[in-house]
């Protein structure tokens, strides 16, 4: 069992990851913008992070560069809807560890999850 935050403000995107997330087996935490998830990230000490991009105050891209500028090696699986060339090429230059945009496939999500946590193909 690992530990994962979810960063992302759309409740529906939540719930949905939460249940899949738990269904596998994770503990799960929640935080709704930019501020909430860097304090969950120390409180928690989570084992991965899926990170939206558009959250309120900080967006992703900046949480991603405030957890890497503080040595922070957390996995980041950034999620978004953002899926230009430019936009995931800065995401993983951010140090995001992979780049997801949605919507995303629930097995694909769960493979790339258990790849990052070293648990997969």
């Amino acid at each position: 069992m690992a530990r994962i935050l979810i960063c992302d403000d759309e409740p529906n995107i939540v719930v949905s990851l939460e249940f899949l997330m738990r269904r596998q087996g994770h503990e799960v935490r929640v935080a709704g913008d930019g501020d909430a998830a860097l304090a969950a990230v120390a409180d928690f000490d989570p084992d991965l992070v899926l990170l939206d991009l558009m959250l309120p105050g900080r967006d992703g891209y900046e949480v991603c560069q405030a957890l890497r500028a503080d040595r922070n090696r957390t996995k980041i699986l950034m999620l978004t809807a953002k899926g230009r060339e430019a936009e995931i090429t800065k995401g993983l230059a951010v140090g995001a560890d992979d780049y997801v945009t949605k919507p995303f496939g629930t097995q694909d999500l769960v493979a790339r999850v258990q790849r990052l946590l070293g648990a997969g193909p």
